[in-house]
């Protein structure tokens, strides 16, 4: 994971600060994780934490609400993505893998013997 990835996961922010920056309730971010849209972390005094990637969500949430969708219909899209993550690979993507495979490989054969080092 790259590194920006990593501090958008880190739980950093409680309660408290998601609700200054999503203008939503301590009710509506309980209700959100209580249907599964959010996963917060826990701190271990068990106090939730929050990650830029929660508040994400929670603003993504909040504009679906404002659009007029139902949590049931939140939950479907979010499974779609959810679905389109851990489809199969596209050919480029395949062709990507296998040429980085392959020159790792000739890395380590370097005889003219196809075989390697021990031959037949």
């Amino acid at each position: 994971m790259k590194e920006k990835e990593l501090r958008r996961n880190l739980s950093v922010f409680p309660i408290g600060s998601v609700m200054k920056l999503t203008d939503l309730t301590a009710r509506q971010i309980r209700y959100y994780e209580d249907q599964g849209l959010i996963k917060p972390d826990r701190n271990e005094g068990n106090r939730r934490m929050y990650s830029l990637n929660d508040m994400d969500n929670l603003l993504e949430i909040k504009d679906y609400i404002s659009d007029g969708l139902n949590i049931a219909e939140i939950k479907r899209k979010y499974a779609q993505k959810a679905a389109k993550k851990r489809q199969q690979l596209t050919d480029s993507e395949v062709r990507q893998l296998l040429h980085g495979e392959l020159s790792q490989q000739s890395r380590f054969t370097t005889s003219s013997n196809p075989y390697g080092r021990f031959g037949r």
